[in-house]
């Protein structure tokens, strides 16, 4: 009989050993294993000027990688602009480069020469008057006569002004207002220049990053505008997963924190990754993606960087996540 109780009690000790062992286990994977879903980026590629599609590269499910030339545009009517840009920079630079040496000098010489040409004019016009005015008073010659010739020595009287100023101008080269002006003009067209280099340069669409063409928008040959989708394409690097980490849970996912993915694709096979970001705030779980219970639970979102993302990483993906700490 005492033999029987011993057996009994050494079952039932094992027993409890095992129970609390088993759920321990649990109990500690539990604490250490949250669930989230892969969340990947989607861009919208377009043309950042207009044009007639010249050449498609890619379609639908081709896999793209940074820098890949997807589209390309028609460049004529955008190197004629260009050439059309840098002519008038030219012109311009050589415009503003005169204004600011300031006038030749033979320019100055022949003002100088115009202001001695208008001289000796107004002093013959001078002796024309004087001897008029005489005539007249000896009754030699008529009043008309003399106001003709006053008007010719006014008008050779107002031509020395006008070459005098000219040639003063001239000397003291362009006004610092026309000199501010032509610099703004010369600005103008080297930005000019400069969009239009980068109208030439736009005409190609490159893929900004690794990744997948989801749909494919413009056809051969078709006129796009500025800025309207030409394609849809699903960045494969990075992937991230989106999960949710309850309070008492946080400090086994710090930022930095080395985690596990486990997915149901590919099981047997872990994922690993780098928790990026914890949220400062708390919030609802999300209800698409949780039960009932957990809806109304306080948790804090966090983002993990996979390390060794494949193709077998889809977006929306459920995942389960592991505290390697």
């Amino acid at each position: 009989m005492n033999k029987k109780l011993i057996v009994v009690a050494v079952v039932l000790g094992l027993s409890a050993i095992a129970y609390f062992g088993f759920f321990s286990k649990h109990a500690a994977d539990s604490t250490t294993t949250i669930y989230g879903n892969v969340d990947i980026r989607e861009a919208t590629l377009a043309f950042r000027t207009g044009g007639r599609v010249a050449e498609v590269k890619v379609d639908e499910g081709a896999l793209v990688k940074k820098g890949d030339v997807l589209a390309t545009l028609d460049t004529e009517p955008l190197k004629n602009s260009l050439q059309s840009a840098a002519a008038n920079l030219a012109a311009l630079t050589a415009r503003n480069a005169m204004i600011h040496t300031g006038y030749r000098q033979e320019d100055i010489e022949q003002a100088k020469a115009r202001v001695m040409v208008a001289e000796a004019a107004l002093a013959n016009a001078e002796k024309q008057f004087s001897r008029q005015s005489a005539l007249v008073t000896e009754q030699a010659t008529t009043q008309h006569v003399l106001d003709d010739v006053r008007s010719a020595r006014d008008q050779a009287s107002a031509q020395l002004k006008v070459a005098q100023q000219q040639a003063l101008e001239m000397q003291r080269g362009y006004r610092k207002e026309e000199i501010a002006e032509s610099d703004a003009q010369l600005a103008q067209a080297r930005a000019n220049l400069a969009s239009a280099q980068l109208a030439v340069r736009d005409a190609v669409l490159v893929a900004p990053s690794d990744g997948i063409v989801l749909t494919r928008v413009i056809e051969l040959g078709s006129m796009v505008q500025a800025g309207s989708a030409a394609f849809n394409v699903s960045l494969t690097k990075p992937v991230w997963v989106r999960a949710y980490v309850p309070e008492p849970q946080l400090g086994l996912f710090p930022a930095g924190a080395h985690v596990t993915l486990l997915s149901d694709s590919r099981p047997g096979k872990p994922y690993h990754g780098v928790v990026g970001f914890v949220s400062p705030t708390a919030e609802f779980t999300p209800k698409s993606v949780e039960t009932t219970d957990l809806r109304t639970s306080l948790v804090y979102r966090i983002r993990v960087v996979v390390d060794d993302a494949d193709v077998q990483l889809r977006q929306g993906m459920p995942v389960t996540i592991r505290s390697t700490q």
